[in-house]
Order: C-alpha cells, then structure tokens, then sequence
C-alpha cells in the first residue's frame, strides 16, 4: 500500500543503479510493460496504427522502447517526438537510437485515425504549466476520444498532488513502475489516470523499503495490525468510554456518531446535552448514556471520572448563543484535561479563526481533527497548494491529526505520515455521513488505538460501509454495516 512520491520514485532508480541495474535496464523493463499493456488495448481494439508520443525525457525514453517492440510484433506504428532528437540525453538517447523507424515533430495534426494513443510525453515529475504546443497536444489528445494508455501519469498531471499543471488527457489506463504515487489517488488526477497498473521493473524491495517511505493508500495493511479487538478478559470499561457534547436542535448529528461509535467497539458512550432534548437522545439509543448539562462547566465536571478516556465534540452542537458558549468552553475543559478524542463540525465555526486558542490549550497528536474543505478554510485560512500539501501543513500547525474529508480523503499526522483513502463510493455524499465517521474514529479512540491508524480504519471502514448499503444509503445505513465488516476484519486477522 505504500505510494512514492516523485522525489522517492527518482531516488529509487538511482539506488537499483547504484547497486548494479544499469538505467537502460530499468528503461528496456519499462518499455515493455508499456508495449505489452499498448499490445492488449490495441488488440480489443481492432487494426489500426498505434500513435507513440514522447517527451524529451525518461517518459518518452519508455515510450521509444514501447514503439520499438510493438512494431516488432508486427503493429503499424507512428513516433512523434515534442523536441529535437539529437537533444535527448542518456537512456532516453540509448532508446530512440534503438528505434529504426521515422521520428516525427510530435504536434497536434499526428492525432488522427489511429486506435491507440501511447502518452509518453511528460511523467509525474513535472512541476510546471504546460504551455506552446505541449499544450495544444495534450488539448488535442483529450478532444480525440482515442483510447489513451498513460505512461507513469497522465501528461499534465503532478504525481505527487494530482493537480493538473495546465492540461491534461484523461487515459484509459495509466502503467506506472515500482509503486503508485499520490497523484494516482488524488483528485483530479484519479479521475484522469483511468485503470492503473502497476509494472515490476525489477527495483529490489530492500531499496524500496530503504527510502523512509511516509505516504500509503488506505486500507486493513496500514491499521489493521493495531486494531483493538476485544479481549478474552476484557470488560466494557477495558473498551473505552466516550463522552460526547450533543446539541440541543441537530440532535441527528450526535445519536449517528453514538451508534457509530458504539458499533466500532466502544464500551460505554455518554452524551451530555442541553437538558431539552435529553429525552430524544435517550429514546434513541438504549445503550446510550444520556446526561443533561447546562454550561460548561458541568460538562468540565464529567471529565473528572477518568474512565471517560476519549472525546467527540463538534457534531451538531451548535453554533450561537448559549449552545456556542457550551461548546468553546467544553472543548477548552477537554483539551487542558489531556484527553484523546475527534473535534468536528461546529468546532470549525466557533473556532473559526483561531486555531492559536485551540492549540494554548492542549490540541495535540492524540486529538483528530475532520474538517471538510469548507471547514478546514474557517480554521486554516486559504493554505497554498494542493489537498496533499494543505493537509500535511495543518497538521503541523495544528500539531494534531488532520483528516481532510472528501472523496480522496487525506489524514496527515504532523511527523509527515499521510494516507490516502480511495474507497469511499460518491454515495457517501448526503447529510449523517460526516457524523457517522467522527463517531467511528472516537469509538477507536476509546479503545486505545493510536489516532492516527484509528482515524485511517475509520475513513477505509466507513468507505466499506458505505459500498455495502450501496445505491440510495443515508447516513442511518451506515453503522448497520459495521458489524459484518468487522466480522470480515477480524476473519482476516486471524487467518
């Protein structure tokens, strides 16, 4: 599950080379996983030419060696080259010297008939717009409706955010080498890299391994060996005790995250809520512990039993008057009393702008913090770059968990740990949702996973869930699914 950044993909190629594997090696090795995965597309296809379009680079290197091996298994096959020939360096000019056939000026009039686009232009390191006729070829290739078989990534496309520098074609498939990299899983560039496949090019695992790798994509590999399954001699209390803050009007938004949190493994969840609308959180939930609080200072006074380990706050809380004044001084009271916990939802408004205030009163790696773009602007402001970047550097700001919701979910740890969710299904999108996945990390959290794996199987688990309810799911659906999931979890971990 590990990705590479671009940075990580270079060094791993200079480390197979300098223990032994010649560049050419690797280019020759990539070059056919690009001729073969060409070969299959083009063959359900039907005739016709493949058209090879290479950049002055190592990409177009690949696609040099793609060309040359196709047109040995007999496919009719055009070259078009953006650049001069005799300016390509090192394997790149080892690759098109071994390439017999016309090379020509690669320019928006090559893209005709042919059944088969091969982008070799530029791969996941570029870090600049394109522009001239880069650009008018990367316009022309998304105009044509051809099928697309990206080299590395789509030509455009930043590895290592996703973002589009310019333009980009959208690929029916996309072969990289080694590993994926995070523009492979990050919007828009997932979006544009169509089925990725990933080719051997006989890199060692040990230099992989070697790179002080720090960014994975979501899944059970990443968490699964630190989650809290419940013990043969354990009591309810041994599984964590979470105490959340309800609100008095949104009242869905707390009974969705209790359920959440009482399905994922929690031992005893208590709610404290304005004393209204205590009887509709009680009739709610059963298991549910309900205490009517009027400030804050009576919620201060329930974290003095210390079984309470672990917090929610924010879930429909409320934002003005008496409700807002609840929920400032409460979170204030949680993070001095050096508790675990999640801070969601109407914290990002009462806190809005204050991010300071949060941190001078304990905010730290045991907190999780689950804003969604609109909240993460009130709290951070307008951060430069992409959801990677903007993740990773309010994690260090915050000097907490971040969990940048969407539907490439980002959770960042601020020593620069990051995973990337990629299951969540687009049905996910409709009100509870949120909730139900703040109650799935606190729930975690009360059983003493580490926050940072705890908010990982809360993205992937409450992504599952969601593809089990499957089309027309609300939020109330969700937590329904969390038992069979964990029955799956669990069948796994034992296997």
């Amino acid at each position: 599950m590990a990705l590479l950044t671009v940075a990580q993909s270079y060094a791993a190629d200079r480390a197979a080379m300098m223990a032994g594997i010649d560049g050419t090696v690797l280019m020759a090795r990539a070059g056919a996983a690009v001729a073969e995965a060409a070969r299959q597309m083009a063959k359900a296809a039907g005739d016709g030419s493949i058209l090879v379009l290479c950049g002055p680079g190592n990409n177009g290197g690949d696609g040099f060696v793609a060309a040359r091996l196709l047109a040995e298994q007999g496919w009719s096959v055009r070259v078009g080259l953006l650049g001069k020939r005799e300016e390509l360096r090192g394997d790149a000019a080892w690759a098109a010297a071994a390439w017999t056939g016309p090379v020509l000026q690669a320019h928006p009039d090559l893209i005709a008939d042919d059944i088969l686009i091969i982008d070799a232009l530029f791969g996941a390191g570029l870090n600049r717009d394109l522009a001239g006729t880069a650009l008018d070829l990367v316009n022309a290739m998304a105009a044509s409706g051809r099928l697309i078989l990206a080299v590395d990534i789509p030509s455009g496309v930043n590895g290592d955010d996703g973002t589009v520098r310019g333009a980009a074609a959208p690929a029916t498939r996309t072969i990289s080498f080694v590993r994926r990299k995070p523009g492979h899983l990050l919007l828009p560039g997932r979006a544009l890299c169509g089925r990725v496949d990933i080719a051997d090019i006989g890199i060692p695992e040990s230099l992989v391994a070697g790179l002080g790798l720090t960014h994975w994509a979501n899944g059970p590999e990443v968490w699964q060996h630190l989650f809290p399954w419940p013990r043969l001699d354990g009591h309810k209390y041994g599984r964590g005790h979470l105490l959340m803050l309800g609100g008095a009007h949104m009242t869905g938004a707390g009974r969705l995250a209790a359920r959440s949190a009482l399905r994922i493994g929690a031992g005893l969840v208590t709610l404290a809520c304005e004393p209204a609308a205590s009887l509709v959180y009680s009739l709610a939930l059963a298991s549910l512990i309900v205490i009517p609080v009027e400030t804050g200072s009576d919620f201060r006074n329930l974290l003095s039993d210390p079984r309470r380990n672990a917090l929610l706050l924010g879930p429909g809380a409320g934002t003005e008057g008496s409700a807002a004044d609840i929920l400032r001084e409460s979170t204030l009271a949680a993070l001095a009393a050096g508790r675990r916990g999640v801070l969601d939802a109407d914290i990002f408004s009462v806190f809005a702008g204050r991010l300071e205030t949060l941190c001078d009163a304990g905010l730290s790696t045991d907190w999780v913090l689950t804003p969604h773009e609109g909240e993460f602007r009130r709290l951070f402001g307008d951060l430069p770059g992409g959801r990677l970047a903007r993740a990773q550097a309010a994690a260090r700001q915050a000097g907490a968990v971040l969990l940048l919701k969407g539907p490439d979910t980002v959770i960042a740890h601020p020593d620069g740990r990051v995973v990337i969710n990629e299951n969540a299904p687009p049905d996910l999108a409709t009100a509870g949702s949120g909730d139900v996945l703040s109650g799935l990390i606190a729930g975690l959290l009360a059983q003493g996973m580490p926050t940072f794996e705890a908010a990982a199987a809360a993205a992937w688990i409450h992504g599952e869930s969601g593809h089990r309810a499957g089309p027309g799911l609300i939020a109330d659906d969700l937590p329904e699914q969390i038992p069979a999931i964990l029955r799956q979890l669990k069948s796994a971990t034992l296997s």
